[in-house]
């Protein structure tokens, strides 16, 4: 099974690479971040009609979050249990069938958190507790599960092709690294870096400054495998090559190949 996750940054802007994308890739799931798009105006009939189940969490121009699957979705649920007044969009799970087990798919956007200090990165960070407390209530139920997304974290130096112009940002401040390595300390596996190790590695590079001609990237845009689902992983691998495609998102698609 090929799960790929996607920050596209507004589907509108997006209409044609996407499916361009999809066309060339054919991930069997997709999970999107940043479709700045309300539920009633995701174009879903465009991905259904190339064999695609479409499930969204929207909000209007900013945010939103969506699953696009070419087998069964069951069990959709929106919004990141641990906070009712939280309205932002940026969360969904599903449980996907594969040939011989079922996957749990938690789909994330997790905030930016800048400027620091202030509320939106004490939202970040408690955002950020609250992901950890639902990884513990799926690891407690004991069904595979994985966490993919635009993290808006730089796990390491080498996630980054200039960490020093980084250092004071929210994405790579200590207390979000911190938070990110008590996700994975619970048990979970990073699967990019399960696979590849090494500088040089990035799933995003900013519009502005030639940022992509200069390649000064940063990985931000992960998969987090629970062990049950880190024992099927086969590949995981950075569609670098996207970014360089016509109107282009800042990201670019990430993916792991699972045995499921």
């Amino acid at each position: 099974m090929k799960i790929a996750t996607f920050n596209i940054n507004g589907i509108k802007a997006r209409i044609d690479a996407l499916p361009r994308w999809l066309d060339a890739a054919n991930p069997d799931v997709v999970l999107l971040q940043e479709i700045k798009s309300i539920d009633e105006n995701f174009p879903a009939e465009l991905f259904e009609d190339r064999g695609y189940n479409v499930e969204t969490h929207g909000q209007k121009s900013f945010n939103g979050v969506a699953i696009l699957s070419k087998l069964p979705l069951e069990d959709v649920t929106r919004g990141l249990p641990g906070d009712e007044s939280d309205d932002q969009a940026r969360y969904i799970e599903a449980t996907v069938m594969g040939e011989a087990q079922a996957i749990r798919l938690c789909g994330l956007y997790l905030p930016n958190g800048n400027p620091v200090p202030g509320p939106k990165y004490d939202y970040k960070l408690a955002w950020m507790e609250r992901l950890r407390a639902r990884a513990q209530t799926l690891l407690d139920e004991e069904m595979p599960f994985l966490m993919t997304g635009d993290y808006n974290i730089i796990p390491q130096a080498e996630d980054a092709k200039r960490p020093d112009a980084w250092r004071a940002d929210a994405l790579f401040r200590p207390e979000s690294r911190t938070a990110y390595r008590r996700l994975l300390n619970l048990g979970l596996t990073e699967a990019f870096r399960a696979r590849t190790h090494g500088p040089g590695h990035y799933s995003f590079w900013d519009y502005q400054a030639g940022a992509w001609n200069r390649d000064d990237g940063i990985r931000i845009d992960h998969f987090l495998l629970s062990p049950a689902c880190a024992d099927m992983l086969q590949d995981c691998q950075i569609d670098k090559s996207v970014r360089g495609d016509e109107k282009p998102s800042d990201h670019v698609p990430v993916w792991v190949e699972l045995a499921a």
